[in-house]
């Protein structure tokens, strides 16, 4: 027994000296510029809001913070660079919602979305919006079903890309409605709008935060909302459940990941001045009232939980409709 409390010390001892350095890394950290990846192109509402958080980052911690774009592949090349980097609590990945479509999207994925990234916060959330050129003749989603169901496949419809959040919802909804459009997928939200306003498709999906400034300035008519709820940037548009959908709710989603095994103080660190500056009353409303979200906030540990319900729930309806990727 006198062994055992001797080697218990012992053992206490050796792993308060391991913690000490980690401690003192994390209150230095960042002691050098920390790298954002942004695995979708400018255009879109990742790149964006990455940029604002990390410009809001470095001011409050006083080191750069460099937005790097690494796109392609459905979000996933960006994403598997940042699962590959050292976990030293300078690289994070921006990620959007085909973050949990790309496990049951793309074949060989080259990392394990769930093991080989560490969690850091579920920023916030907004529902899809569906839009349409001003000089289209869709006036509210039930033009749209009546045009489809008359003329199957004719109209078109673009999203960020195969196996995207609006993709898979755009599926559903045609299913549930019993009408056809066609797909067409895009590397990014930037290309699609600008298709979208030029008229070259007749509707878009993407989150209320990429669209919402071209629906207030007038350049996009918006048809229908994929939330619970009217969104509060777009309160004239009705949710798809009120236009004969009831109960559906889609939700684009924005997180932030470090690769696996990057030191816990440092990520906690990092977490605590994300939500200071998540709470800057400036910020907060630009992104509520100007961008749509529903900021969230999370834990480490409740990002991790949602991510694995989303993988569950979307993956069913990649594999039920044999989506590929792009």
């Amino acid at each position: 027994m006198i062994r055992f409390v001797v080697r218990a010390a012992a053992a206490g001892a050796i792993a308060l000296g391991a913690l000490a350095p980690l401690s003192a890394f994390a209150q230095a950290w960042p002691a050098r510029p920390v790298k954002f990846i942004v695995p979708f192109p400018p255009g879109g509402s990742v790149d964006p809001l990455a940029r604002l958080l990390g410009a809001r980052l470095a001011d409050s911690l006083g080191q750069q913070f460099i937005i790097e774009n690494k796109t392609g592949a459905s979000g996933s090349i960006g994403t598997a660079f940042v699962a590959k980097s050292a976990p030293d609590g300078y690289t994070y990945v921006f990620v959007f919602d085909t973050h949990a479509v790309n496990p049951a999207l793309i074949p060989n994925l080259p990392y394990d979305t769930v093991n080989d990234l560490a969690p850091v916060m579920l920023v916030g959330t907004a529902p899809m919006a569906i839009v349409t050129n001003v000089a289209k003749p869709y006036k509210n989603f039930g033009d749209v079903i009546q045009a489809a169901k008359a003329r199957p496949e004719a109209l078109s419809i673009g999203s960020v890309g195969n196996g995207s959040l609006g993709h898979l919802a755009m599926i559903l909804v045609q299913q549930a409605g019993g009408f056809k459009i066609t797909h067409v997928p895009y590397k990014g939200g930037g290309p699609m709008m600008t298709d979208t306003m030029g008229g070259q498709i007749d509707l878009g999906i993407a989150s209320v935060a990429a669209l919402a400034a071209n629906v207030k300035s007038g350049k996009l008519r918006a048809l229908a909302v994929t939330g619970d709820k009217r969104s509060h940037v777009m309160p004239e548009v009705p949710t798809l459940a009120e236009q004969g959908f009831p109960g559906f709710s889609a939700f684009a989603w924005w997180g932030i990941f470090a690769p696996a095994g990057a030191p816990k103080p440092v990520l906690d660190k990092f977490h605590a001045e994300l939500v200071k500056v998540l709470n800057q009353p400036d910020l907060r409303k630009q992104l509520t009232e100007t961008l749509g979200m529903d900021l969230a906030s999370s834990s480490p540990e409740a990002l991790q939980k949602f991510v694995i319900g989303e993988i569950n729930r979307w993956g069913n309806v990649v594999r039920s409709n044999n989506v590929r990727a792009d």
